[in-house]
């Protein structure tokens, strides 16, 4: 029997294997976004805190916070936590009602440092200062990085503290007039 009489053999090519794998490709992917059209995407909501209970701890741990007195209408505060070891002082986190983050740190850390780890290790440029009255400092130096986070500075009794995020320039003012130290009410 020759070749050619062999029952049941058929040509194999490249041509036929790349037409195959395309078929197979375009099927899986039709069948993934099929399955997509059918699925929910699940809403992560940010955990909340109780942000003045903490301050008040750390009132009582004879820590001096820097804190907002109110948060605006539809904010919260998703993180507050008392910073210890070579980081002494208080960490705040905050959405505001259009999801944008600020964060509010004092620290004994120097400026620069936290700038690298708070806005930008490389790309931070100074901006205006920013003037306000009724907050814990007068004055606080702008920064600004290219990515478009803003960055506020300022030395309360010795220490760094650094109103900083993605949110307008409007909304980090809010923070930073309403910045205080004083003991919560009891």
């Amino acid at each position: 029997m020759s070749e050619q009489e062999r029952p049941g053999r058929y040509q194999r090519t490249t041509s036929g294997l790349v037409g195959a794998i395309l078929i197979t490709v375009v099927a899986v992917v039709g069948f993934i976004a099929l399955l997509s059209l059918f699925r929910d995407e699940p809403e992560i909501e940010a955990d909340r805190v109780d942000y003045l209970e903490i301050v008040g701890l750390a009132q009582d741990a004879k820590l001096d916070p820097v804190y907002p007195a109110e948060l605006p209408s539809g904010w919260t505060a998703t993180k507050a936590e008392v910073l210890q070891d070579e980081q002494s002082g208080f960490d705040l986190g905050l959405l505001t009602d259009d999801e944008e983050f600020v964060g509010v740190v004092s620290t004994d850390e120097d400026l620069d440092h936290l700038l690298a780890e708070r806005v930008d290790e490389e790309d931070v440029e100074t901006t205006e200062n920013f003037t306000v009255s009724g907050s814990v400092a007068t004055d606080w130096q702008g920064y600004a990085d290219s990515g478009g986070d803003l960055a506020y500075a300022a030395e309360v009794s010795g220490r760094t503290v650094l109103v900083y995020g993605s949110a307008s320039e409007e909304d980090m003012a809010k923070i930073v007039a309403s910045l205080t130290t004083a003991p919560i009410a009891e």
